[in-house]
C-alpha cells in the first residue's frame, strides 16, 4: 500500500466534466491531508515542449494572437505533445514548422510546470544547438510572425513587460539571466 506525505491529497474520484481536443476538465473528489473532503478543479493537458533556438547571435521568438488573453504575445516556438510524442520531438517539429530553423542538437534545460494550481501540464523546455536555416510550414489555421532579439533586448523586453509569456521568461532567465 502507497504511502502519503504529510502535504499529499487523495483522490477519491475522477470526474471528467468535458473533454475537448487539447484538454479535459475534472471536478474531482479528493481527500486533504487530514482526511477532510474536497474537490479539485483540474484542467488535464498533455503536455508541450518549447525550444529556445539562438540563429546568427539572435534568439528566434514567434509573435502571435494568443485568444485567451486577447493580446499578441512573443514566446519561443512551442507546441502540444501528441500522444506518445517524444519531447524532443515536439521541440523540433514546432521549430521547425513556426521558425523554419532546423537544430543539430536539442539540449534539455528544464521542466516547467506553469500553473500547478488547477492544471498537470508539464512544458519541457529545450535548447537549440547547431542551428541552420531550413523552410517554415506552419499548421493550418496557425498565424504567426518570426522575429529575432539578441539576448540583450530579450532581457530588456522582459523587464519593460514586452515579454510575458512564462515559458519565454524562463528559458530567456535561464540561459541569459546570469551574465553578470
Amino acid at each position: 500500500m502507497k504511502k502519503f506525505s504529510e502535504l499529499e491529497e487523495r483522490t477519491a474520484r475522477r470526474n471528467v466534466v468535458y473533454e475537448g481536443k487539447i484538454l479535459t476538465l475534472r471536478v474531482d473528489d479528493a481527500l486533504l491531508p487530514d482526511g477532510t473532503p474536497c474537490r479539485r478543479e483540474i484542467v488535464d493537458h498533455p503536455g508541450g515542449a518549447a525550444v529556445l533556438a539562438e540563429y546568427n547571435g539572435k534568439i528566434a521568438l514567434v509573435r502571435q494572437f494568443r485568444y485567451a488573453y486577447g493580446e499578441v504575445l512573443s514566446e519561443i516556438p512551442a507546441g502540444k505533445l501528441e500522444r506518445g510524442e517524444e519531447p524532443a520531438r515536439a521541440a523540433a517539429r514546432e521549430l521547425s514548422e513556426e521558425t523554419g530553423l532546423e537544430a543539430d542538437e536539442l539540449v534539455p534545460l528544464f521542466v516547467l510546470y506553469p500553473t500547478p494550481g488547477y492544471t498537470n501540464e508539464k512544458i519541457h523546455v529545450f535548447e537549440a544547438r547547431g542551428v541552420r536555416a531550413g523552410r517554415q510550414h506552419l499548421d493550418s489555421g496557425e498565424f504567426l510572425n518570426v522575429e529575432y532579439l539578441s539576448p540583450e533586448n530579450a532581457l530588456e523586453q522582459i523587464r519593460s513587460g514586452g515579454i510575458r509569456d512564462g515559458k519565454t521568461v524562463a528559458a530567456i532567465l535561464y540561459r541569459y539571466g546570469n551574465t553578470k
